[in-house]
Formats: structure tokens, sequence, C-alpha cells
């Protein structure tokens, strides 16, 4: 399936904020009207290819796609290489992860939901290092705008952690046994409070694998998990948006 990409500007509280869009085309009948849509929130590193490639993937699927750049606040130079962690890093703890974060990602999804070819009532959310964490907090904070989330090796910090019970959609959480970033025991306490308050989730764990073990340029690439992810993930986003694809 061909993809379409055009950009865009998000009007926030806070100024505008660039977006990309990533349109599925069907050769015999162009856009596909009332389709499920994909909010794709970007690691530390920024709106990178990667992510963008990401997009491209999802969009073949027959989602559209949108993916805000959250660091809008600080253009131009709001894209790091992934050697580039200690930038990336400082850039990631500049953000508001409160409400400015909130109004951001509320404005894209509602940038998301006008777009005439997206049925409003099927939008997941998912994303990828910090749009992991940011997928886990619009679940926390927006479970109102969305129909499902899955987050990709994300932190979460204790005050979203307190929040879960405020998720009311089903979730899914993707995680390396090896990441430094998220010890073993972290996740068993995530995993132990969705278990307690009821919540629909599924979270996995790839024993071997470290943080970033989706990015094909990362040091900590793992082929197997990526493969065994995007599969589940697939099948998630299938189940709960209901998505048509051929």
């Amino acid at each position: 399936m061909q993809v379409k990409q055009t950009e865009q500007l998000i009007a926030t509280p806070d100024g505008q904020m660039p977006a990309y869009l990533f349109s599925p085309i069907r050769a015999d009948s162009g856009e596909q009207g009332n389709q499920a849509a994909i909010l794709l929130l970007m690691e530390a590193f920024g709106v990178t290819s990667h992510i963008q490639e990401i997009a491209t993937r999802i969009a073949q699927q027959g989602y559209m796609v949108l993916i805000p750049d959250l660091y809008y606040r600080d253009l131009p130079n709001n894209r790091f290489g992934y050697d580039q962690v200690e930038a990336a890093m400082a850039m990631m703890w500049r953000l508001d992860l409160n409400q400015s974060m909130e109004n951001d990602l509320r404005s894209a999804l509602a940038e998301l939901k006008a777009h005439p070819a997206v049925d409003p009532d099927r939008i997941g959310v998912t994303g990828f290092c910090l749009g992991g964490g940011l997928t886990f907090f619009t679940a926390c904070r927006c479970s109102d705008e969305i129909t499902a989330a899955a987050a990709f090796y994300g932190m979460i910090l204790d005050e979203w952690f307190d929040a879960m019970p405020n998720i009311t959609v089903p979730i899914q959480l993707f995680f390396g046994g090896q990441d430094p970033f998220i010890p073993l025991d972290r996740i068993q306490q995530i995993q132990a409070r969705l278990q307690a308050l009821g919540k629909d989730y599924q979270l996995q764990i790839y024993p071997n694998a470290g943080h970033g073990f989706f990015c094909d340029e990362r040091s900590d690439y793992h082929p197997a998990a990526a493969a065994d992810a995007w599969q589940r993930w697939i099948k998630f986003f299938d189940r709960h948006l209901n998505s048509i694809n051929t």
C-alpha cells in the first residue's frame, strides 16, 4: 500500500506545533474514508527518520498516522542522533510532563479526529522510548479521547503510576528485560498494579532485549523481539480499532 506524507501545524496553547501526517493510499480509490488512526509519539531523540519509518509501516497497515513534534518549543535544533544521548535526555527533561504535555497531546488528538478521513471513535496511541512513557501518560490523562494504547519501553513516572486508576482503555506494554532505564522490579510493579486494578492490559517482557530494541539504528536492536512485538502490536490494534486492512 502506498503512503502519502504531509506536514501541518497544530494550534496549541503554547503556539504552533509541527506534525507529520501519513495517509494510506489505495490505487483504486485514493484515501479511504472512515479510517482508524494512530497518534505516534516520538523518542527522546525527536521525530527521527526511524519514527517516520514506523509511521509508514503503520500506515501500510491501513491506519492514518500523526506524529506531533513535541519538542516544538526548541525548534529548529530539536533532533538528535542515537550517539547524542546526553543532549537528547537534557531536552526530554526540559519538557513539562504535566499540564502542558496534556494540552499538546489533546491538541494533536483533536487535529487527528478532525481529519475528514478519520473515524474519531477509533483512535489509538503508540510510542517508543519517551513516546512510550507518554503513551502511558495519554492513557492516564486522555482515556476519554482514545480507544487503545500501546507503549514501547516507556519510563513511567511515579505520578503516572499513581494515576493508573484513570486508565479506561486497553493498554499494551513492551519492555526489554535488559533495559538499564527500566529495571525488572519496576516492570513487575507496573504489572501488579494494572492487575490489582483490573485493567485490560497486555505486558510483554523480552528477557534478552535492552532499551530501544525495536530500532534497527540502535545498538540495542533485537530483531527477534522487534518482529514479535510488531506482530503483537498489529493484532492488538486490529482487535481494538477494528481496522479494515487488505
